[in-house]
């Protein structure tokens, strides 16, 4: 459409997100009389009719009527601004060029919301990481969906305002009219749910037990591996009421996530505890690490700061378990979707349930496995050798135990072994405050394992006849030295010693086939 140097401008603030990745928009609008038409520079053809059909309806019920006019819309710059929707800004912008409400009032205002076509103000995905984006690039007020209001009063240094009708925003610009406040920020830390699975209701799985408590103090990636009904799958939905409580920073990043996923509930607005999610084997490769458009964040991403449960794990596709390969090595996923790139975070604590063969009775004194050795090594080489490294506990858990079944002995209380927990995290914590290796163990590079997870003589000995005998890769090896250092921190000690070696080293490779499980640490 022909532009006309003398035509009336108006521009308002909005937030354009690539993945959790936060940009200023402006939504600029100019209205010319004749001849009549509605263009968004730079938007589809889709998206340019969907969004033109809500804007025209929502404005017909304040009795603006556009069809003498010639409107013009772009969102600068073009090359972030393909998330939305800026419905509400360019509404308001529209209105402000026909001088129903004042220009000026609209420059310093990040403004987001979807609109209904009878005017309602409809909520949004990513309120919280677009508002934290604004007070990055100095914006200090927004007006957001009411429905967001409890996910924008989390985000502290912006005065916010919600509305729930376009007309009161005419109303709030036009005539002063005040808005709601979206109100004060919710507690925190938020308390955890009453009814958490805790492992004091387990009976009989001390070895088991010992290695999720390592694996959760550490940030280990966990591998159980054990015959139908040996408890891995609730074992694993006992991690998250051990885990060290989520600090506020890690809150918001997982709020963030959720919010852009829109699986944020109104009534919430805010996670505060650590995330659990449970795909099935049956997800795909966009379930899992995201996709889609616009982007999603993918399953291990809805895991951030908590725990992935991959049960059955040689039963998703080999595909999509490679997908896993960027998230394990770097914490994060960066999707490319045409001209899109968006990066979600991803450190997630992964465990994987695996049977230890096809039918599932591999080691199993009580009932007789039916896989042949083709058959078995076949179902095993579905886990690439990259990704199996990245499993540092790695456990067998012998079938169930009747007798202990019966027992009247409870295993520790959650509680009980957090504090363990908490204070071996305190310790990585504190080593990665005076910058000398990264904040968990599971996180040491090479020369940080020399500096912090070097054994004593005793310990180094015992290192090298375990690495001769059972033939450990590098690999392997690294993955003992950062197992060991979390054992001693969950012994509260600063050197590595010898028990904390061979706890590691039972902690870090599935025993042969046949063989039963060590208990480790």
């Amino acid at each position: 459409m022909k532009q006309f140097k003398n035509a009336p401008r108006a521009g308002a603030l909005s937030v354009s997100l690539s993945g959790l990745d936060a940009h200023l928009v402006r939504v600029e609008t100019t209205i010319t009389h004749l001849p009549a038409a509605f263009e968004i520079i730079g938007f589809s053809e889709v998206r340019q009719r969907e969004t033109r059909i809500r804007v025209l309806s929502a404005l017909q019920q304040l009795n603006v009527d556009l069809h003498q006019h010639g409107v013009s819309i772009r969102v600068a710059p073009e090359d972030v601004a393909r998330s939305g929707p800026y419905d509400v800004p360019m509404a308001l912008t529209i209105l402000a060029v026909l001088g129903q409400i004042t220009t000026a009032s609209l420059e310093d205002v990040v403004i987001l919301g979807e609109l209904s076509l009878g005017g309602a103000i409809r909520p949004v995905r990513g309120v919280l990481p677009s508002l934290r984006g604004a007070i990055a690039h100095g914006v200090t007020h927004a007006i957001v969906p009411k429905a967001n209001a409890r996910e924008a009063a989390s985000v502290p240094g912006i005065h916010v305002l919600v509305a729930d009708q376009l007309v009161e925003l005419v109303r709030y610009f036009r005539e002063g009219v005040p808005l709601e406040s979206a109100g004060e920020p919710p507690p925190f830390p938020v308390a955890p749910p009453a009814a958490a699975p805790d492992l004091a209701d387990l009976r009989g799985m001390h070895t088991a037990g010992r290695a999720v408590e390592i694996a959760a103090a550490g940030g280990h990636h966990l591998l159980l591996m054990g015959p139908p009904g040996a408890g891995k799958t609730t074992l694993a939905r006992r991690m998250p009421g051990i885990l060290w409580p989520l600090a506020l920073e890690e809150a918001a990043e997982v709020t963030s996530v959720y919010s852009v996923a829109g699986l944020l509930m109104p009534d919430v607005g805010f996670v505060g505890t650590r995330p659990f999610r449970a795909p099935h084997h049956t997800v795909s490769g966009a379930g899992l690490i995201g996709g889609g458009e616009p982007v999603r964040p993918g399953e291990v991403s809805l895991a951030h700061h908590g725990v992935l449960l991959l049960d059955e794990l040689l039963e998703f596709r080999s595909s999509v378990l490679e997908t896993l390969r960027q998230p394990l090595a770097e914490g994060r996923v960066t999707l490319a979707r045409g001209r899109t790139r968006a990066t979600f975070p991803a450190q997630a604590l992964i465990v994987a349930a695996i049977n230890p063969c096809p039918c599932g009775f591999a080691g199993d004194y009580a009932r007789r496995c039916v896989c042949s050795p083709e058959r078995l090594r076949a179902y095993r080489a579905r886990l690439s050798e990259p990704l199996f490294d990245h499993f540092d506990v790695q456990v067998a858990l012998p079938p169930v135990d009747v007798a202990a079944l019966q027992s009247s002995s409870t295993g520790e209380p959650s509680r009980a072994v957090q504090k363990r927990v908490i204070a071996a995290c305190a310790a990585q914590e504190e080593r990665a405050r005076r910058g000398a290796t990264a904040r968990t163990n599971a996180q040491l590079a090479p020369q940080e394992l020399e500096q912090v997870a070097t054994p004593d003589a005793a310990g180094i000995r015992l290192l090298a006849g375990a690495t001769e005998r059972l033939g450990f890769s590098a690999a392997a090896y690294a993955r003992v030295l950062r197992v060991a250092r979390t054992i001693a921190d969950l012994d509260g000690s600063d050197g590595v010693h010898a028990p904390h070696v061979a706890g590691a080293v039972h902690a870090v490779l599935l025993p042969p086939r046949g063989a039963a499980a060590t208990p480790p640490g």
